[in-house]
């Protein structure tokens, strides 16, 4: 399944989770899914986003980990379908969306959390997902770069 059709997928699932343990299997599915384009990206992607495109994989992962995995069979992760990317301006910018999301449910699980453990793990997590948010904002502005035909950014050129 192409990646903008399982970021959808994810976004619509996380709306309609209400439940705290259901909205924290969304993050799951949805950092596994980050972790999922990172790697699809870093291995076949634009040669200039293979590197942020790694570090989203292993923070996806990152971010898997520090969740309760859910009990879930390899045919319901929905990043296991992930069969391509299209086109992959569209599909970062629908994962900066969801990962924006995520961010926005893991606060509202920690704010209601009786659990401290569960507390923990969001707030781990929140931390993840921006994490991943980050790469994939510096993948986009790469992209945009790319377009207008402008050197790369040089991040020592600014530093005193």
């Amino acid at each position: 399944m192409e990646a903008m059709r399982l970021i959808e997928a994810s976004r619509r699932a996380l709306a309609r989770s209400q439940e705290p343990s259901d909205i924290v299997a969304e993050v799951w599915q949805s950092q596994a899914l980050a972790q999922a384009i990172g790697n699809r990206l870093a291995i076949a992607g634009p040669q200039e986003l293979r590197g942020e495109a790694l570090d989203l994989s292993e923070v996806g992962g990152r971010g898997c980990g520090v969740l309760d995995a859910p009990g879930l069979g390899k045919e319901s992760i929905r990043a296991a379908r992930l069969t391509g990317i299209g086109q992959v301006y569209e599909v970062l910018t629908g994962l900066d969306e969801l990962l924006g999301e995520v961010g926005i449910a893991l606060v509202g699980v920690a704010m209601g959390a009786e659990d401290e453990g569960l507390y923990w793990q969001c707030m781990e997590a929140i931390d993840a997902a921006d994490e991943s948010r980050d790469r994939v904002l510096d993948m986009l502005r790469s992209l945009v770069v790319r377009e207008q035909g402008l050197p790369e950014p040089d991040s020592a050129a600014g530093s005193p």
